[in-house]
This record gives C-alpha cells, structure tokens and sequence, in this order.
C-alpha cells in the first residue's frame, strides 16, 4: 500500500451539518447559516474546494425538499458537487408515535413506505443511488408491543420500498443501540440490519454510524465481518464521548478511527470499486460549520493515510510467528507517523491549499455569507 491509494478516495457531507444546531436544551444560531437547499450545497462546495476530497452532499427529505429537483442538481453541477444519499425523515411526525415502518396502524406504515417511494423518485431525478433509512422505531416498556410482530411488519415494509427500487439504486439500513426508544430499538445492531438486508437482496446493505454502539463496542470487528459479506455499504463517520454525540470524527478516539481504517485497507474497501461509501453524519453545535466539516475530512484521510503505511508484510509475519509485541508493534509504527506534512505536499502539489481551514478563514466566504444570508430563516433541525 502507498499513499497514492489517497488519490480516488472521496468523502460525502452532510447537508444539514451546515444547519443550526444544538442539543435537547437549545439550538445555537449562527450568522451566515445557509437558508435553503441552494446555499447548503454552496457551503459544501467550499469543503471540497479546499480539501478535494468531499465532492458529494448527501439530502434530507423533506428539510431539502425543492420545487425543481433538476434546477437543484443542476446548481450542484455547477459547483462540480453530486447528489449523495437521499435520507428518509421517520421521527418528525405525530403519526409515527408509535412507530413508522413497524407500526401497528397499516395506514401509518403505508404512509411510511409511501415517503420513501416520493426519496426514491427524488434519487431519479437527482441522480443519487443511494436510499439511506434510519429507524427511529422502538418501544419504551415492555409489553406496549410484540417485538416479534414489529420484526415481521418491519420486513413488509422494507420489501414494499425494495421492490420500488430501480436495478442501480441500493438501500442503506442504518441501526442504533437506543434513542429515540429506550426499551428496544426495532433496528438495534448491525446483526438485525444484516438479516434484514440478506433477506431483502444484493441492493441492501448496512450502515455503521460510529456513535451508534454500546461503550466498548470493537467497531473495526463489526467492520470486517460486514466487508466478510459485502455488505457494508456506508459509514455514517462522527465522535462520541457518551453516547450519539455526532461530534467531529477521531475527536474522542482517533486511535479508534485508525483501527477501522486498518481493517478498510486490510480489505481494499478504501478503494471506489468497493462501493463503501465514506459519509459524514455530524452536528457543529458550538463550532464554525464549514471549517467544522473541512477538520472532519481532513481526519478521515488523516487515519487513512496512516493506515496504508501499515507494513502489511511484516505483520502477517508477525501475526504468523505468534509475535504479539512485534504485531502490535507494526500497527502503532503506523498510527504514530506524523502524515500532517506528507498530507500538506500532497495538496499543494495538487494546487490546494497546504492548510485548508487557514485558507477558509482567509477566503473572505464565511464573512460574504453572513451578509448575504441576512433575513430569511436559517435551516436547522427539521428545515
């Protein structure tokens, strides 16, 4: 493995990390914060001008519902940004109460379904693959519904949106441990999203958001066993010290993001013919949102880089001789290489900037933003 492995390997944002937000006690308001779908996309733009490494913006529906989808797509060519994942909204309406594609009421889970028959049309007309559900079903008591009947009106449902797909579009199942529901999340962990996703077809698979587990989870072993099944189809990248808390990647355990990197380059998934796509899913609540987006690529292709300087042949020699230390010893060689100024050469030999959060600051953008984006309502969560 050399650092050339870097050349093709992308990131997507998310649109609404460029929204206002917070947490359950308040959502903090910044100035020059994008108003509509437009100027998300703008502000996207701005990351991989600047990093070249983030040239797709992932949707949601319905905060980034437009009246001309192909006037939007055309806007995002124009800015040479693609159309991501287009992500289903189930947990902002009265009627999912109780639930949405696992309701007990068949008209709430028709209406569930029929939403993301409406994302599906939207991926046509924007030229998105990608369907990307995360259930916010679950219950808070034992006894308030049967968890076996959830299972079997969850799966009627998912094969109700399978069937509706096109031959090139794919369906991302994301699971998470708790939160919203307490009790039981109906899609609790990667082994519920995988069965699912076998019994639905070669065009689902899972989703690993990295906040989404139990305190000393081995996520890279969730990894390999999902790449072991080419099933992994996203990541959903973001920090946590607790639980969810969608804070920039490698904040809290940057070693942790090096060993997932580890097991990707161990299988070649780092590579665009594995079809793993690398998101982000993150909330700049305190923070700056552009520069907030550049540090979280900037450490995804951190961690990779030290990951490919792994010396793949000394360790399974290592491995194969039952070395402990000396295995160990290969993967820490390689997570404490500085790359920062290998990475620096490498944008500026590509005509970016060495530092690109310095060459935001100075831009003028964030300062031009403001003043044109005064009135109006800034997105946030749920617009």
């Amino acid at each position: 493995m050399t650092l050339a492995d870097l050349d093709d390997f992308t990131i997507e944002v998310p649109s609404w990390a460029y929204g206002n937000s917070g947490t359950r006690f308040k959502v903090f308001t910044t100035k020059g914060v994008p108003r509509n779908p437009y100027e998300k996309i703008s502000d996207a733009a701005q990351v991989n001008k600047l990093t070249g490494l983030a040239n797709r913006v992932s949707l949601h529906i319905p905060w980034d519902v437009v009246d001309d989808w192909s006037d939007l797509k055309a806007h995002a060519d124009s800015l040479k940004i693609e159309i991501g994942a287009i992500n289903s909204n189930l947990f902002q309406e009265d009627d999912y109460r109780l639930g949405s594609l696992c309701n007990p009421d068949p008209a709430i889970r028709r209406k569930a379904v029929d939403h993301h028959l409406a994302c599906l049309d939207v991926m046509r007309q924007t030229g998105s693959t990608d369907i990307k559900i995360w259930l916010p079903d679950g219950l808070n008591y034992p006894g308030q519904d049967s968890l076996r009947g959830r299972q079997d009106r969850l799966a009627d449902s998912l094969q109700q949106i399978y069937a509706a797909m096109d031959p090139d579009q794919r369906m991302l199942l994301e699971y998470k441990l708790f939160e919203p529901a307490f009790y039981s999340m109906d899609i609790p962990d990667w082994g519920t999203s995988l069965l699912h996703c076998l019994a639905l077809g070669e065009q689902a698979t899972v989703v690993l958001d990295t906040g989404h587990h139990a305190p000393g989870t081995n996520i890279e072993f969730i990894v390999m066993q999902l790449l072991r099944q080419n099933r992994l189809g996203a990541f959903d990248f973001n920090s946590r010290f607790y639980a969810d808390d969608d804070l920039i990647v490698g904040a809290a355990d940057p070693f942790q993001l090096f060993r997932i990197m580890s097991e990707i380059v161990a299988a070649g998934a780092h590579r665009p013919e594995s079809k793993v796509n690398f998101m982000l899913d993150q909330c700049h609540n305190i923070e700056e949102k552009i520069p907030g987006q550049i540090r979280s690529v900037l450490n995804v292709e951190q961690a990779l880089a030290k990951a490919l300087l792994i010396d793949q042949a000394a360790l399974a020699t290592a491995q194969r001789d039952g070395d402990v230390l000396g295995a160990n010893a290969v993967l820490m060689d390689a997570y404490e290489t500085d790359v920062r100024a290998v990475l620096a050469d490498r944008r500026e030999a590509r005509g970016l900037p060495r530092d690109p959060v310095a060459a935001f600051q100075l831009s003028g953008y964030a300062q031009t933003a403001a003043t044109e984006r005064a009135g109006g309502v800034q997105a946030s969560w749920g617009a």
